[in-house]
């Protein structure tokens, strides 16, 4: 049986549906406005090696799409990110968790989370070369500048938690797997999330430079080197804008999954 809705629903769906559209128009106008700056500075210093303008750049993105080879660089560029973000987190938050619940283990890890937070990416990047393949150094570089945002923020999140509902917990001795199953994570949530979210930008940027420095076979790191020494400036940007796409993409499907 269909439901009749009420007419102040119906008008709430409506306004719902006008600002969601005008969010859209907003920010495609905006985004408009920064490809015709963009056009305006590539006309004004009229060098395509400096700054080729936004219609060369789509021209050169074309033509990459057509290869074999991009779309086997950005396979394997997403699957490095991705198996070094879902480490990082997974890192990050068991490590967070124990550290929030023992203080002895926050103590212990303080330091490591000190030195890799004051450690220059280029270092551990160098570093990881010594240490790693090529493919690997990506990986590890991506768990090692990541793994510290998801820590800090769990344990940030722990620290925040009501005190009297664990000491509740405890009066009416509830069982640890029901206390951090009921209590600390729903707290600690939107702590993770918000840690995710930042490794998925972090993440995109510390791997891509991992790949210009350790030269992987397939990577877009390498095509970004190698547009660099043939001075192709147009694919250059070309190979940026599909990092800034995929960093995009990544963020927003998750935030999708989130809201499902």
């Amino acid at each position: 049986m269909k439901m009749i809705q009420s007419p102040l629903e119906e008008q709430f769906q409506m306004k719902t549906s006008i600002t969601a559209e005008t969010k859209i128009i907003k920010k495609i106008g905006i985004l408009i406005f920064w490809i015709l700056i963009w056009h305006v500075c590539s006309v004004f210093i009229n060098e395509e090696l400096l700054l080729p303008s936004p219609f060369q750049v789509l021209k050169s993105l074309v033509l990459l799409m057509g290869k074999f080879y991009f779309w086997k660089s950005v396979l394997s560029s997403v699957i490095r990110v991705i198996i070094g973000i879902l480490l990082s987190v997974l890192i990050g938050i068991v490590l967070g968790l124990t550290a929030g619940l023992n203080k002895f283990v926050e103590e212990l890890l303080e330091p490591l989370i000190v030195t890799v937070k004051a450690t220059p990416v280029i270092s551990i990047i160098i570093i990881a070369l010594v240490w790693f393949n090529s493919s690997n150094v990506v990986i590890f570089t991506a768990i090692l500048i990541c793994f510290p945002i998801v820590y800090t923020n769990v344990l940030q999140g722990i620290k925040s938690i009501d005190k009297s509902l664990i000491q509740m917990a405890n009066v009416f001795k509830v069982k640890r797997k029901y206390v951090l199953k009921d209590i600390y994570l729903p707290s600690i949530k939107n702590y993770i999330v918000s840690g995710i979210l930042m490794c998925m930008g972090i993440g995109w940027k510390v791997s891509v430079a991992s790949e210009v420095l350790s030269i992987p076979r397939y990577s877009i790191g390498l095509n970004l080197l190698s547009a660099k020494t043939t001075l192709e400036t147009a694919e250059l940007f070309a190979w940026t804008i599909v990092v800034v796409i995929l960093s995009f993409m990544f963020e927003k499907v998750f935030k999708y999954y989130l809201q499902k």
